[in-house]
Formats: C-alpha cells, structure tokens, sequence
C-alpha cells in the first residue's frame, strides 16, 4: 500500500510539473510585438521617414534577425489631414527590443546612410509624433503569419483592429474570448490571413487588444466580414452570456503595404 501511494504521488508530481513546464513553455514561446506609428502633417512628406525605414532601419533589424518586419501607410479619409505610417516589428525578448533600438540610435554609421531623417533641422522634423505599442503575441497564434496574397502591393488592404475594453477583468475575457474562446478558429476556417493578434501592454487605449488581417482587396475584405457576421459558430460564440460586454469601442484601420516591406 505504501509503494502504490508513492508511485501515485510520483506519477501526479510528474504530471503537474509536465503541465507546469508546458504552460512556462506555452508563455515564454510568445514574443513581443512593437508597433511604431509615425504621425506626419498632410502638407509634410514622408519620404526621408520611409528612406529611413528602408535604407536604416529594416536592413539593421535583419542583420540581426528580427523580422519579419511590416511597414505600411494608412488609407486616408477625406477628413483626415494626417499621414501615419505603421512599423510592425516583432521581438523574443523585451531586453533584445532595449538594446537594438538603443544601438541603432547611437550608430552613425547606420544613422548617415538616410541624413535627411537623421540630421533634419529642428524648425523640420521628418515627423511630428512617434508613437509605441507594446504587445504580447496571443498563446493561440504565437508567431507573425506572412499573407498568402496575390495582388500587387498597391491594391492589398490590411486591417488593424483594436478592441477597447471597459476594464482589465473585461480585456482579460475578450482575450480568452479569441484563444479559449475559439474567435481565432473561427477567422481561420473561414481563410482569413491573420498577420497577428496580441495583448497591450502598453499604450494610450489599454486595456485593449490588436490584431490585424489582410486580404487582396476591399472587395475581399468586405466578403471576408460578411461571411464571418453571417457564421453560426460566430453567432453562438458572440451570444454566450459570460463573453457579453467585453469590448466598449472597437477602431479600425485600413493600411497599404509599402515596397520593401516583409509582410
């Protein structure tokens, strides 16, 4: 009797730290996205932004094999007298984002190769505001997916969603709503190419979430939509009770990718 109870402890110890190690694993495997938005007046151009981003910043974040990395600008309204453009990059590590960007920063041999961005006057910066995102890769899609699309690059339209949550407790339950949940199944049976879906971490809507998909056109993108409106597996997942509230402001926007951009 006394051998089974310490074979039955043994085998529970083993199973509870298997688990343990699993989910260290499951967490540790997520990396760290950054997303840089550079706001630019309507008047202004962006060209020693995107020189910069091409001829500097890309090709260091390669050297040291950080990607992939996606630049892109925003389709504008009518309404909108700002340009912004949009850098997706993603990180292992929170110390390994520290320390490239502090090196690029400080690197002249890097910084001379696009002046115009780097040694603008200040009466003329090449931007008005940078902002940063911090995010954390979701447990269920833990890697950058490159689209499958076949449209040239002008045409394709990738969409960036975030979720607005009414506190923390709501948040946490819009993220298990697309991991757990199985919202992210749901994209992904009906052939939308996610490019990613992620936590914030930190930035000025939190607590909020992002995700971003692409498709070849807007009349894909639209048919994408519908048919996700129209899925019954959406219509019961978004009618559960314990998934109700959770997102008090959701706000889109559409980007075309640039040239050199990897995804």
């Amino acid at each position: 009797m006394k051998r089974y109870v310490i074979l039955v402890l043994g085998v529970c110890l083993y199973i509870t730290g298997y688990t343990q190690q699993k989910l260290v694993s499951r967490i540790s495997d997520r990396p760290y996205y950054v997303v840089r938005v550079y706001h630019i007046p309507a008047s202004q151009s962006m060209q020693p932004t995107l020189d910069f981003l091409q001829q500097v910043y890309v090709p260091y974040m390669h050297a040291r094999d950080i990607g992939p990395i996606g630049v892109f600008t925003n389709i504008r309204n009518a309404d909108t007298a700002e340009q912004r453009i949009y850098v997706l990059t993603p990180y292992r590590t929170l110390t390994q984002w520290e320390e490239y960007e502090q090196d690029l920063m400080h690197s002249k041999q890097w910084l001379n190769k696009a002046p115009e961005y780097t040694n603008a006057p200040a009466s003329h910066p090449p931007y008005a505001r940078i902002e940063t995102i911090l995010l954390r890769a979701f447990p269920d899609m833990p890697v950058i997916h490159k689209p499958r699309l076949t449209a040239p690059y002008q045409e394709r339209v990738y969409e960036l969603r975030s979720y607005e949550s009414p506190d923390e407790a709501y948040g946490f339950n819009k993220i298990q709503m697309f991991n757990e949940g199985g919202e992210i199944q749901i994209f992904d049976r009906l052939d939308f190419e996610a490019v990613f879906y992620a936590q914030v971490l930190s930035g000025c809507r939190m607590p909020n979430l992002m995700y971003m998909t692409a498709f070849n056109d807007m009349e894909s993108r639209n048919t994408h939509w519908k048919a996700f409106s129209n899925d019954s597996a959406w219509q019961h997942l978004s009618a559960l009770p314990e998934y109700q509230h959770n997102v008090s402001k959701a706000d889109i926007v559409f980007l075309h990718p640039v040239s050199f951009s990897d995804l």
